[in-house]
C-alpha cells in the first residue's frame, strides 16, 4: 500500500490496484530465486534508508541553523514543533490516535529475541542489539521528526504524502525530493520484502513441527520454500483488493497498519506472558542469566495494561475502529485452520 502511494508520485494517473499487483509479483520472483538474492538486497535497501536519513537530518539542521524560507513562506526555526496551538495542537486525544501508527512501527522488533537462538554468541550479541535500539529510534525516528515539523510547520504536512519526500518539495528543490521518494519507496519495498521472507520461513518451522499443513515444508530447487512464498504472497494481494474497492491509499493504509498493530500487540501479548510463566516455574534459570530485563514482572504488566489501553483507544477513533471490528475475523480463520491441521495430526499419530 505505502509502494502504490510512493509510486504515484510519479504516475499518479496509473491505476493503484495495478500498481500494488506489480509489486507482490516482482517481490515473489526476486524471492524464489535465491536467499542470496534476499541478503544483497536487504543490505542495499538498509544502506539506502541510513545515508538518506542521516543526509536528511544534516540538510533539516543547515536549513534551520540558516533560517531557510520556503518558498511557500515558511521559515524553518525549531520554534515550529511548538509554535501554532503548542505541543498538542489537537488536544490529548490527537497525540493519543498517533499512538497506533506508533505501535505498526515498531512491529518486528521481537525478531531481534528471536534471532538469538541463530547467533554464534548470543551473551555478547543480544545485549549489545537491545543496548542499540533505543540510540536508533533517537536518530532515525525522534530526530528525524524533530527535524521535519522545525522545518515545515505541522499544519503543512499532508497526511497523504511521505513527510520526507514533501519537506524538499517545500523548500523548493523537486530533484531531492524525487530521490527521497525512491529512498522512501525502497524502505517501503525492504519492509515488504522482510516480511514475504519472515512468514514463509515461519510457514517452513511450523509445518516442520506439524503444526501447519505439510506442503509448506517443501523446498524448491533453489532450496526456498516455494509454497510458503506463493502463500504469503497471496495473502499480500490483499492488499491489491482493498485499493482496488477503496481507492483511497491513505485509508487502506490507517487500515492495514491498524489490523497489524492489534495482531502484533496480541503476539507481544503472548511473549511477555511466556515470560511471567518462564519467571514462575525456572526462577532459577532466570536467576542465572546474565542480562535481566529490569523490573521484569512489573514491566511485563504495565506492557500488558498498555495494550489494554491501546485496544480501548483504538475503538474511539472513527478510521480505527473499523479495522478493530475486522480483526477478530483472523483469529476465527486461525482457530479454524489450526482445528484442521490438529485433527489431521492426531490421525497421523493414530496411524503411526
Amino acid at each position: 500500500v505505502a509502494i502504490t502511494s510512493y509510486i504515484s508520485y510519479w504516475a499518479p494517473n496509473f491505476p493503484e490496484w495495478g500498481t500494488s499487483f506489480i509489486c507482490v509479483l516482482t517481490l515473489l520472483i526476486l524471492n524464489l530465486a535465491t536467499v542470496k538474492l534476499f541478503g544483497e538486497m536487504e543490505f542495499w535497501f538498509s544502506m539506502i534508508k541510513i545515508t538518506a536519513i542521516v543526509s536528511l537530518i544534516i540538510v533539516g539542521i543547515v536549513l534551520i541553523s540558516i533560517n531557510f524560507q520556503s518558498p511557500a513562506g515558511h521559515t524553518a526555526t525549531i520554534e515550529n514543533i511548538w509554535n501554532d496551538g503548542g505541543m498538542f495542537p489537537k488536544g490529548i486525544n490527537g497525540f493519543f490516535a498517533g499512538f497506533q501508527i506508533a505501535i505498526f512501527a515498531f512491529v518486528g522488533i521481537e525478531l531481534v529475541g528471536t534471532a538469538a537462538a541463530e547467533t554464534r554468541d548470543p551473551e555478547k550479541s543480544l545485549p549489545k542489539a537491545i543496548n542499540a535500539i533505543p540510540i536508533r529510534i533517537i536518530t532515525f525516528y525522534v530526530l528525524a521528526l524533530a527535524i521535519i515539523m522545525s522545518v515545515t510547520p505541522w499544519r503543512s504536512i499532508l497526511a497523504d504524502k511521505s513527510p520526507f519526500v514533501e519537506l524538499f518539495v517545500m523548500i523548493g528543490i523537486p530533484a531531492a525530493a524525487s530521490l527521497v521518494n525512491f529512498v522512501v519507496l525502497t524502505a517501503a519495498a525492504s519492509s515488504a520484502n522482510s516480511g514475504i521472507f519472515s512468514t514463509s520461513r515461519m510457514l517452513f518451522g511450523l509445518s516442520k513441527e506439524g503444526e501447519a499443513p505439510k506442503q509448506f515444508s517443501q523446498l524448491s530447487k533453489r532450496s526456498v520454500p516455494a509454497n510458503g512464498l506463493l502463500f504469503t504472497s497471496l495473502c499480500l494481494s490483499c492488499g491489491i483488493v482493498l485499493i482496488y474497492f477503496i481507492p483511497d491509499v491513505m485509508r487502506v493504509f490507517t487500515l492495514v497498519t491498524t489490523v497489524s498493530a492489534l495482531l502484533f500487540m496480541f503476539i507481544w501479548s503472548m511473549i511477555l506472558c511466556c515470560y511471567l510463566a518462564y519467571r514462575k516455574k525456572r526462577p532459577q534459570l532466570h536467576q542465572q542469566s546474565i542480562y535481566k530485563m529490569p523490573l521484569g514482572i512489573v514491566m511485563s504488566w504495565l506492557c500488558l495494561a498498555f495494550f489494554v489501553f491501546m485496544v480501548v483507544l483504538l475503538a474511539f477513533e472513527h478510521d480505527t475502529r473499523q479495522a478493530l471490528m475486522v480483526t477478530p475475523i483472523w483469529f476465527i480463520a486461525l482457530g479454524i485452520g489450526y482445528h484442521f491441521v490438529k485433527k489431521r495430526k492426531q490421525k497421523a499419530q493414530l496411524k503411526n
